[in-house]
C-alpha cells in the first residue's frame, strides 16, 4: 500500500509539472505606491492624499477653487473658481514632478450645467494643445464650490511623449 501511495504522489507531481505554463511562472510585480499628503496647512490633516503616485502616474484628489492663501473661494463665479481650481492642480502637479501638459484624464463636477460654457472658456486656456480625456457632470459640492476637478497625470521625467500640434 505504501508503494501505491508513493507512486501516486510521484505521478501527481510529474503531472502538475507538465501542466506548468508561462502564466503560472509569471512573477507579478507590484508598483511602488506613494501617498502624498498636502503641503497646504489647512489640508495637512485631511482624510485623503493630495496625490497618489503609482509608478510614473499621479492620481490627484479633486480640487475646488479655494485659494490656499486665504482658504476662501474667489469672487467672480465659475470662471474665477475654475481658474483657481486649475492653479491648485498645477501647484500639486509641479510639487510632484509633473505639469498640465502631462495630464491625461480629467473629471469635472459642476453644480450647474449652465456654467459649462464659461468653464470651457477657462479650461481651454490651461489646455490649449494637449487636451486630456475628460468627463464632466453636474452634482452637489461641498463648501459652496461651483466646480471640482480631479486629474490623472504622468510624471515629466519618466515619460517621453509625442506631442499633438
Amino acid at each position: 500500500m505504501k508503494v501505491y501511495h508513493s507512486l501516486c504522489l510521484v505521478f501527481m507531481t510529474l503531472l502538475s509539472s507538465c501542466n506548468n505554463t508561462n502564466e503560472q511562472n509569471k512573477v507579478i510585480e507590484k508598483p511602488n505606491l506613494i501617498f502624498h499628503t498636502s503641503t497646504v496647512e489647512r489640508k495637512k490633516n485631511a482624510p485623503f492624499s493630495d496625490a497618489v503616485e503609482v509608478g510614473n502616474t499621479l492620481y490627484l484628489a479633486g480640487q475646488v477653487g479655494i485659494n490656499p492663501n486665504t482658504s476662501k473661494l474667489p469672487e467672480g463665479g465659475i470662471k474665477a473658481e475654475t481658474r483657481q481650481a486649475l492653479e491648485n492642480i498645477k501647484a500639486v502637479l509641479q510639487e510632484h514632478d509633473s505639469d498640465l501638459e502631462h495630464v491625461v484624464k480629467c473629471t469635472v463636477i459642476l453644480t450647474s450645467t449652465d456654467d459649462f460654457a464659461d468653464f470651457n472658456t477657462i479650461f481651454r486656456e490651461y489646455f490649449p494643445k494637449n487636451k486630456p480625456a475628460r468627463t464632466t457632470f453636474a452634482g452637489d459640492l461641498l463648501v459652496g464650490a461651483k466646480i471640482e476637478i480631479d486629474v490623472i497625470a504622468v510624471k515629466v521625467d519618466g515619460f517621453k511623449d509625442a506631442r499633438v500640434n
